[in-house]
């Protein structure tokens, strides 16, 4: 799908295509080795190496909707992608985030922060990436500053 395909979308179907692209490029980033999960984790990745950062996904449920500690951390994490240029999505569905992210050995309970970084010895590129980038980029221009996407059903 090119670009112009992308912007002439109907806001279902531009929805529906990134959910798929992010779902797309989650299981690229995590057969990649390219994926940092939980709020603390993603912190100190952000702390340690800010441009190895590509994209950020955060996820809320209505489990954790008072979690004051948690809101202020997503606060802190959106500030800090914004500072860096870093393309930032939110998701309500943790537990599809968790399932798309982990495997049946290793069930991820603070899925509530996933980043997608970039290997240091070669970088891999995915189109689907691209279009969430562009996706953020046309959601900024809306006043739209973390734009949410809904994960596709499995």
């Amino acid at each position: 799908m090119t670009l112009e395909e992308v912007l002439i979308q109907k806001p279902s179907e531009r929805a529906q295509c990134t959910g798929k692209a992010l779902e797309e490029v989650l299981g690229s980033a995590k057969a990649n080795d390219c994926l940092t999960i939980g709020v603390y984790e993603s912190a100190k990745v952000m702390n340690v190496d800010p441009d190895c950062v590509s994209f950020c996904v955060l996820a809320m449920d209505e489990e954790f909707e008072c979690d004051i500690a948690l809101q202020i951390h997503f606060t802190l994490i959106q500030a800090f992608c914004f500072d860096n240029d870093i393309s930032i999505v939110r998701v309500n569905d943790m537990q599809r985030l968790s399932e798309i992210v982990g495997d049946s050995a290793e069930q991820f309970e603070d899925a509530h922060c996933v980043l997608i970084t970039n290997p240091a010895e070669d970088s891999w590129e995915d189109p689907a990436l691209e279009k969430l980038h562009l996706f953020c980029e046309e959601s900024r221009s809306y006043n739209e500053w973390v734009p949410e996407i809904t994960l596709p059903e499995r």
